[in-house]
């Protein structure tokens, strides 16, 4: 007869989550997530395949997670710019707040994993893919609409803002200047005026 599991696994993959988002992947070892998730080096593996199958799952946590923000703000019926400066604008606020310290878990995972880790590569992209792909939706909406000037190519600012949150992630990481971020995001966001 099967025992049954003393913890709830969805509260373990979060628990989880915020410790490889805190301390990356490679500093985390399987005794810091025994103590830190308050269970078995065996229900670890039992339940979620080990250290580098539980971080994928936790990128696939995160990735949902931030996915439904992102829908949520750059889907929203009427103007369409409003939600693209909201979303590059909350990114700037969170690179001022304590949040910073972390950073974000697919820009982290793609400095420390993506060169030599083809599964956690493959996350990357797929989360940045899915971004630009929200950003070109919206920033097409926008021109069609009339918010957007019709010289800009809405494909290039997608990516073009892609690959600056990116940046601005590591750099508000490392950086106690939180204006150095936000002052380069708003010229970008100058760039869809």
């Amino acid at each position: 007869m099967a025992r049954t599991k003393e913890f709830d696994p969805d509260v373990a993959l979060q628990a989880a989550l915020e410790l490889f988002w805190r301390r990356g992947y490679e500093a985390t070892s399987v005794a810091d997530l025994v103590e830190h998730l308050g269970i078995g080096r065996a229900s670890i593996y039992a339940t979620f395949g080990g250290k580098h199958e539980l971080y994928l799952k936790s990128m696939d946590r995160y990735a949902e997670t931030t996915t439904n923000l992102l829908v949520s703000t750059l889907s929203a019926p009427g103007p369409a710019l409003p939600g693209v400066r909201e979303t590059v604008r909350r990114l700037a606020a969170e690179c001022g707040d304590e949040r910073r310290l972390k950073g974000c878990l697919v820009t982290n995972t793609a400095a420390e994993l993506a060169p030599h880790d083809t599964a956690a590569a493959h996350k990357v992209q797929l989360s940045w893919e899915q971004l630009e792909t929200l950003l070109h939706a919206s920033l097409t909406r926008a021109r069609a609409q009339g918010e957007l000037p019709e010289g800009r190519d809405p494909l290039a600012l997608a990516r073009l803002l892609l690959v600056l949150m990116q940046g601005a992630r590591i750099v508000g990481k490392a950086s106690d200047d939180p204006i150095r971020v936000r002052d380069a995001l708003e010229q970008a966001l100058a760039l869809l005026d």
